[in-house]
């Protein structure tokens, strides 16, 4: 990702409120249970179950998962596409 930073995207998955629905390594509270964990998610081969996990596709998705996939349950979020850039080079420094 380029110019993408980990640890900014961190700060910006905290400000915003994923952890209300997800536990992310890195944000002790909440501990969200509504979607999956976020832990080994590096690891993973798609993103929801059915795109494949390119950090493209993930940055589109964390930005508008609606518009990305359509039916899903997570919402749009809050960000800007530098930010959507910096919470995937973040997931991909979540390995199992």
């Amino acid at each position: 990702m380029p110019e993408a930073n980990a640890a900014r995207g961190r700060k910006v998955m905290a400000r915003v409120g994923c952890a209300s629905c997800h536990t992310i390594p890195g944000i002790a509270w909440p501990q969200g249970q509504v979607g999956p964990a976020l832990q080994g998610f590096a690891a993973g081969n798609l993103i929801s179950g059915q795109l494949p996990n390119r950090p493209d596709v993930l940055a589109a998705y964390v930005r508008n998962a609606p518009e990305v996939l359509p039916g899903t349950t997570m919402p749009a979020m809050p960000i800007s596409e530098r930010e959507a850039r910096d919470v995937a080079a973040y997931l991909y420094t979540l390995e199992p």
